[in-house]
């Protein structure tokens, strides 16, 4: 049994909410760099280009690439064979998001009741998903999710009897009422199956996976490309100027459902889809 002591978990999490909020993933820098090389539309270009400073000035500055600086989501997978010592875990990663936020300078955008509100003051508490997988190590990944693409997000629970036209156009429109609002170029979560709040974690866990990647099974990485391809035509475009690239990406993530379910999630990410990882 391998001990990791709680307050190294918190020294991680602090350090994955800043540079996640100061450095864009490579995968989608070159995204952005490849849709403003193949963009036609003049005014596109223009923001694509500002898009790409703006990244390149936060990673050569070390600030914020957005000022929403979004809620903390922070992904734990622990191995079954490793016993936190030392503190709590929950407190832990909570104590970890409180000091990145503040020695990063960023946002705090938590507010402590959701319909009285009030904001926390230090961007806790934070959205924890913990899974226990073989081993004696933790994956820690942080992704902080700004609330002008969470908001355009959308479930639908289809029954079987749906067709793959139906999820297809399901998740084409959430894009194209989203409109300019999840600042696009976007990149898509979307999670098929599992249950109700099941699939909603299924979405946004797929907006942590590198955009390069397909989905392994051909089923759904055919899926992945027919969707963006059909959300590429909306002609929404950067910010929603117009024009050929609206989406850098789609991810699906897939689970086992119910024989009378079939539950959709799709999770927006805007231009600025960020996530950091590391291995204790």
């Amino acid at each position: 049994m391998r001990e990791i002591q709680a307050s190294q978990i918190t020294e991680v999490v602090a350090r994955l909410c800043i540079e996640a909020n100061e450095h864009l993933p490579e995968d989608v820098k070159c995204a952005i760099k490849n849709c403003r090389a193949c963009e036609d539309w003049e005014i596109a270009q223009g923001v694509l280009d500002k898009i790409i400073e703006n990244f390149e000035i936060a990673d050569r500055e070390c600030v914020p690439i957005c000022q929403d600086t979004g809620m903390a989501c922070v992904f734990l997978e622990i191995g079954q064979d490793v016993h936190i010592t030392g503190g709590d875990l929950t407190a832990a990663v909570n104590e970890g998001v409180k000091k990145g936020y503040a020695e990063g300078y960023l946002r705090k955008s938590v507010v402590a009741d959701p319909v009285r509100r009030g904001n926390t003051g230090d961007n806790t508490p934070a959205m924890i998903y913990t899974e226990i997988v073989p081993g004696e190590e933790i994956k820690v990944t942080v992704g902080p999710k700004g609330f002008g693409s969470e908001n355009m997000s959308k479930i639908k629970m289809f029954t079987p009897s749906a067709t793959v036209d139906d999820i297809v156009d399901f998740v084409v429109n959430v894009v194209k009422e989203a409109d300019s609002n999840p600042c696009p170029p976007v990149v898509l979560g979307v999670g098929i199956g599992s249950d109700f709040e099941g699939v909603a974690l299924l979405s946004k866990k797929a907006l942590c996976r590198d955009i390069s990647v397909r989905n392994s099974d051909d089923f759904y990485e055919d899926l992945e490309n027919r969707m963006l391809t059909e959300i590429n035509k909306l002609d929404i475009g950067a910010q929603g100027f117009g024009g050929d690239i609206t989406a850098l990406a789609v991810n699906i993530e897939t689970a086992p459902t119910h024989i009378a379910g079939l539950p959709v999630a799709v999770n927006v990410g805007c231009h600025v889809t960020r996530h950091k990882e590391l291995v204790l």
